[in-house]
Protein backbone atom coordinates (compact mmCIF):
# COMPACT_ATOMS: atom_id res chain seq x y z
CA UNK A 1 0.00 0.00 0.00
CA UNK A 2 1.44 3.49 -1.00
CA UNK A 3 0.55 6.17 1.65
CA UNK A 4 1.66 9.14 1.75
CA UNK A 5 2.17 11.92 4.42
CA UNK A 6 2.78 15.30 5.17
CA UNK A 7 4.83 16.89 8.72
CA UNK A 8 3.43 20.21 8.40
CA UNK A 9 5.77 22.19 10.54
CA UNK A 10 5.66 25.86 11.68
CA UNK A 11 9.22 25.79 10.19
CA UNK A 12 9.54 23.62 6.98
CA UNK A 13 7.42 20.88 5.79
CA UNK A 14 8.33 17.25 5.24
CA UNK A 15 6.74 15.09 2.61
CA UNK A 16 7.16 11.51 2.62
CA UNK A 17 5.92 8.08 0.12
CA UNK A 18 5.82 4.88 2.21
CA UNK A 19 3.65 2.56 3.42
CA UNK A 20 1.19 1.23 6.60
CA UNK A 21 4.73 -0.91 8.06
CA UNK A 22 6.41 3.13 8.60
CA UNK A 23 8.87 2.40 6.13
CA UNK A 24 9.75 5.82 4.32
CA UNK A 25 10.65 5.07 0.49
CA UNK A 26 11.21 8.91 -0.79
CA UNK A 27 10.55 12.28 1.29
CA UNK A 28 11.48 15.77 0.61
CA UNK A 29 11.68 18.92 2.33
CA UNK A 30 11.04 22.79 2.32
CA UNK A 31 10.21 25.79 4.06
CA UNK A 32 6.92 26.64 5.62
CA UNK A 33 6.31 30.28 3.53
CA UNK A 34 2.48 30.89 2.10
CA UNK A 35 -0.43 28.26 1.80
CA UNK A 36 0.14 29.14 -2.22
CA UNK A 37 3.65 28.73 -2.33
CA UNK A 38 4.22 26.15 0.07
CA UNK A 39 0.91 23.55 -1.05
CA UNK A 40 2.19 23.76 -4.55
CA UNK A 41 5.52 22.24 -4.01
CA UNK A 42 3.50 19.83 -1.42
CA UNK A 43 0.66 18.72 -4.53
CA UNK A 44 3.62 18.06 -7.10
CA UNK A 45 5.70 16.49 -4.94
CA UNK A 46 2.54 13.95 -4.88
CA UNK A 47 1.26 14.01 -8.10
CA UNK A 48 4.52 12.00 -9.12
CA UNK A 49 2.64 8.47 -7.51
CA UNK A 50 -0.59 6.68 -7.19
CA UNK A 51 -1.40 7.58 -3.69
CA UNK A 52 -4.11 5.00 -1.41
CA UNK A 53 -4.03 8.26 1.39
CA UNK A 54 -2.30 10.99 2.71
CA UNK A 55 -1.67 11.40 6.26
CA UNK A 56 -1.35 14.96 7.88
CA UNK A 57 0.17 16.00 11.07
CA UNK A 58 -0.20 19.58 10.66
CA UNK A 59 1.01 22.76 13.40
CA UNK A 60 -2.04 24.25 15.22
CA UNK A 61 -4.38 24.87 16.26
CA UNK A 62 -6.71 22.76 13.65
CA UNK A 63 -10.25 21.60 13.56
CA UNK A 64 -10.71 17.92 13.92
CA UNK A 65 -14.32 17.59 14.29
CA UNK A 66 -15.53 15.34 11.02
CA UNK A 67 -19.18 16.89 12.06
CA UNK A 68 -17.58 20.54 11.98
CA UNK A 69 -18.08 22.90 9.07
CA UNK A 70 -14.37 23.44 9.33
CA UNK A 71 -13.16 20.64 9.32
CA UNK A 72 -9.39 19.87 7.81
CA UNK A 73 -8.68 23.47 8.68
CA UNK A 74 -5.31 25.45 10.32
CA UNK A 75 -7.25 28.14 12.61
CA UNK A 76 -5.92 30.06 14.94
CA UNK A 77 -2.10 29.59 14.09
CA UNK A 78 0.22 32.24 15.30
CA UNK A 79 1.39 32.21 11.18
CA UNK A 80 -1.20 34.42 10.45
CA UNK A 81 -1.09 33.81 6.41
CA UNK A 82 -2.15 29.98 7.25
CA UNK A 83 -5.35 30.87 9.50
CA UNK A 84 -8.47 29.66 8.61
CA UNK A 85 -6.74 27.24 5.64
CA UNK A 86 -8.72 24.57 4.70
CA UNK A 87 -5.67 21.60 4.50
CA UNK A 88 -7.77 18.52 4.11
CA UNK A 89 -10.15 20.44 1.15
CA UNK A 90 -7.10 21.46 -0.72
CA UNK A 91 -5.29 17.72 -0.64
CA UNK A 92 -8.84 15.93 -1.53
CA UNK A 93 -9.43 18.30 -4.19
CA UNK A 94 -6.29 18.46 -5.87
CA UNK A 95 -5.40 14.74 -5.20
CA UNK A 96 -8.47 13.03 -4.49
CA UNK A 97 -7.69 10.46 -2.39
CA UNK A 98 -8.95 10.38 1.46
CA UNK A 99 -6.65 12.41 3.82
CA UNK A 100 -6.15 11.75 7.97
CA UNK A 101 -5.18 14.89 9.40
CA UNK A 102 -4.08 15.58 13.09
CA UNK A 103 -1.84 17.59 14.85
CA UNK A 104 1.96 17.33 14.11
CA UNK A 105 2.39 15.70 17.76
CA UNK A 106 -0.18 13.86 17.73
CA UNK A 107 1.35 12.34 14.50
CA UNK A 108 4.74 11.72 16.25
CA UNK A 109 3.21 10.02 19.28
CA UNK A 110 1.07 7.68 16.48
CA UNK A 111 5.00 6.85 15.25
CA UNK A 112 6.47 6.42 18.73
CA UNK A 113 3.77 4.45 19.81
CA UNK A 114 3.55 1.69 16.35
CA UNK A 115 7.41 1.85 16.26
CA UNK A 116 9.58 3.82 18.57
CA UNK A 117 10.44 4.29 22.22
CA UNK A 118 7.11 3.27 23.20
CA UNK A 119 6.26 0.77 21.23
CA UNK A 120 4.09 -2.82 22.71
CA UNK A 121 2.43 0.13 25.51
CA UNK A 122 -1.00 0.94 25.65
CA UNK A 123 -0.15 4.77 26.15
CA UNK A 124 2.37 7.20 25.92
CA UNK A 125 3.45 11.21 25.92
CA UNK A 126 4.82 12.56 23.19
CA UNK A 127 6.64 16.27 23.67
CA UNK A 128 7.74 18.66 21.10
CA UNK A 129 10.10 21.16 22.67
CA UNK A 130 11.25 23.93 19.49
CA UNK A 131 9.74 26.66 17.35
CA UNK A 132 6.95 25.90 19.37
CA UNK A 133 5.62 23.28 22.57
CA UNK A 134 2.79 20.71 21.55
CA UNK A 135 2.36 17.36 23.37
CA UNK A 136 -0.01 14.47 21.44
CA UNK A 137 -1.06 11.32 23.50
CA UNK A 138 -2.21 7.88 22.92
CA UNK A 139 -4.00 6.28 25.73
CA UNK A 140 -5.25 2.92 25.71
CA UNK A 141 -4.09 3.01 21.86
CA UNK A 142 -6.22 5.93 20.78
CA UNK A 143 -5.17 9.47 19.98
CA UNK A 144 -6.06 11.25 23.11
CA UNK A 145 -8.99 14.02 21.83
CA UNK A 146 -12.20 15.32 22.88
CA UNK A 147 -14.31 18.34 21.22
CA UNK A 148 -10.78 19.50 19.88
CA UNK A 149 -6.90 17.96 20.36
CA UNK A 150 -5.08 18.38 23.54
CA UNK A 151 -3.08 21.45 23.60
CA UNK A 152 -1.04 21.45 26.18
CA UNK A 153 1.52 23.27 25.35
CA UNK A 154 -0.12 26.35 26.65
CA UNK A 155 0.00 25.16 29.89
CA UNK A 156 0.25 28.30 32.45
CA UNK A 157 2.88 27.79 34.75
CA UNK A 158 4.37 29.20 38.25
CA UNK A 159 7.60 31.85 36.74
CA UNK A 160 10.72 30.70 38.19
CA UNK A 161 11.72 33.50 41.30
CA UNK A 162 14.57 34.63 39.14
CA UNK A 163 12.88 34.93 35.81
CA UNK A 164 11.97 38.31 34.97
CA UNK A 165 10.88 37.62 30.74
CA UNK A 166 7.25 38.81 30.23
CA UNK A 167 6.84 35.79 27.37
CA UNK A 168 6.59 35.02 23.40
CA UNK A 169 3.56 33.39 23.13
CA UNK A 170 1.33 35.83 21.15
CA UNK A 171 -2.05 34.21 23.17
CA UNK A 172 -0.56 34.02 26.50
CA UNK A 173 2.64 35.94 27.09
CA UNK A 174 4.06 33.30 29.74
CA UNK A 175 2.39 30.24 29.47
CA UNK A 176 4.55 26.90 28.67
CA UNK A 177 5.20 27.77 25.43
CA UNK A 178 5.83 31.47 25.99
CA UNK A 179 8.58 31.00 28.23
CA UNK A 180 10.73 27.59 26.99
CA UNK A 181 10.23 27.36 23.28
CA UNK A 182 13.47 27.51 21.00
CA UNK A 183 11.88 31.71 20.14
CA UNK A 184 11.48 32.32 24.10
CA UNK A 185 15.00 31.24 24.60
CA UNK A 186 16.44 33.46 22.27
CA UNK A 187 14.92 36.59 22.84
CA UNK A 188 15.37 35.80 26.53
CA UNK A 189 19.14 35.44 26.17
CA UNK A 190 19.94 37.16 22.91
CA UNK A 191 21.03 34.00 21.03
CA UNK A 192 19.33 30.89 19.75
CA UNK A 193 19.56 27.60 21.87
CA UNK A 194 21.90 26.04 19.84
CA UNK A 195 24.41 28.55 20.50
CA UNK A 196 23.80 28.54 24.16
CA UNK A 197 25.11 25.29 24.92
CA UNK A 198 27.81 25.61 27.78
CA UNK A 199 25.56 28.42 29.54
CA UNK A 200 24.09 26.46 32.49
CA UNK A 201 22.34 28.36 33.82
CA UNK A 202 19.85 29.04 30.39
CA UNK A 203 19.64 24.66 30.80
CA UNK A 204 18.85 24.88 34.40
CA UNK A 205 15.96 27.43 34.04
CA UNK A 206 14.41 25.26 30.98
CA UNK A 207 14.98 22.47 32.82
CA UNK A 208 12.57 24.03 35.36
CA UNK A 209 9.93 24.70 33.49
CA UNK A 210 9.50 21.56 31.46
CA UNK A 211 9.69 19.42 34.31
CA UNK A 212 6.71 21.44 36.20
CA UNK A 213 5.12 20.72 32.97
CA UNK A 214 5.70 16.86 32.92
CA UNK A 215 4.75 16.91 36.38
CA UNK A 216 1.02 18.01 35.15
CA UNK A 217 0.81 15.88 32.53
CA UNK A 218 1.72 12.85 34.85
CA UNK A 219 -0.85 13.68 37.50
CA UNK A 220 -3.33 13.84 35.28
CA UNK A 221 -2.61 11.35 32.32
CA UNK A 222 0.00 8.69 33.87
CA UNK A 223 1.18 7.64 30.73
CA UNK A 224 3.21 4.79 30.37
CA UNK A 225 6.11 6.49 28.81
CA UNK A 226 7.29 9.95 27.92
CA UNK A 227 9.39 10.94 24.92
CA UNK A 228 10.89 14.77 24.54
CA UNK A 229 11.31 15.72 21.05
CA UNK A 230 11.85 19.00 19.23
CA UNK A 231 15.10 21.17 18.59
CA UNK A 232 15.55 21.91 22.37
CA UNK A 233 15.67 18.43 23.53
CA UNK A 234 18.71 18.05 21.02
CA UNK A 235 20.75 19.52 24.30
CA UNK A 236 21.30 16.06 26.08
CA UNK A 237 22.17 18.22 29.40
CA UNK A 238 18.51 18.98 29.93
CA UNK A 239 17.45 15.25 30.81
CA UNK A 240 19.61 14.58 34.01
CA UNK A 241 18.29 18.36 35.15
CA UNK A 242 14.68 17.94 34.35
CA UNK A 243 14.81 14.60 36.32
CA UNK A 244 16.05 16.10 39.16
CA UNK A 245 13.81 18.48 38.84
CA UNK A 246 10.88 16.58 38.74
CA UNK A 247 11.41 14.25 41.39
CA UNK A 248 11.99 17.15 43.70
CA UNK A 249 8.57 18.33 42.97
CA UNK A 250 7.03 15.56 42.64
CA UNK A 251 8.64 14.61 46.35
CA UNK A 252 8.14 11.09 46.47
CA UNK A 253 4.18 11.24 45.40
CA UNK A 254 4.47 8.98 42.98
CA UNK A 255 6.20 5.43 41.93
CA UNK A 256 7.09 5.60 38.50
CA UNK A 257 6.89 2.43 36.00
CA UNK A 258 10.72 2.52 35.53
CA UNK A 259 13.67 4.95 36.35
CA UNK A 260 12.88 8.14 35.05
CA UNK A 261 16.41 7.76 32.60
CA UNK A 262 13.89 5.24 30.67
CA UNK A 263 10.37 6.65 31.75
CA UNK A 264 11.49 9.86 30.00
CA UNK A 265 13.15 9.57 26.97
CA UNK A 266 13.97 10.95 23.58
CA UNK A 267 12.19 9.64 20.26
CA UNK A 268 13.47 6.30 18.94
CA UNK A 269 12.68 6.92 15.46
CA UNK A 270 14.57 10.27 16.04
CA UNK A 271 13.46 13.56 13.74
CA UNK A 272 11.49 10.55 11.32
CA UNK A 273 8.32 10.44 14.41
CA UNK A 274 6.20 13.01 12.94
CA UNK A 275 6.71 11.71 9.28
CA UNK A 276 6.27 8.03 10.07
CA UNK A 277 2.82 8.84 12.04
CA UNK A 278 1.69 10.82 9.49
CA UNK A 279 1.63 7.83 7.46
CA UNK A 280 0.37 5.68 9.92
CA UNK A 281 -2.62 8.64 10.28
CA UNK A 282 -3.30 7.87 6.24
CA UNK A 283 -3.40 3.98 6.59
CA UNK A 284 -6.04 4.96 9.79
CA UNK A 285 -7.94 7.22 6.89
CA UNK A 286 -8.71 4.70 3.51
CA UNK A 287 -9.55 2.62 6.52
CA UNK A 288 -6.54 -0.22 6.31
CA UNK A 289 -6.21 -2.43 9.63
Amino acid sequence: MVIGGIEAGGTKFICAVGDEHGNVTERIQFPTTTPGETMKQVIDFFKKFTLKAIGVGSFGPIDINPASPTYGYITTSPKKKWRNFPMVRTLQEALSVPVGFHTDVNAAALGESAFGAAKGLDSCLYITVGTGIGAGAVISGKLLQGFSHPEMGHLLLRRHPDDPYTGKCPYHADCFEGLASGPAIEERWGKKGSELAGNPEVWELEAYYIAQALMHYILILAPQKIILGGGVMNQKQLFPSIYAKLEKMLNQYLSFPSPLNRYIVPPDLGEDSGIIGSLLLGKQACGAN
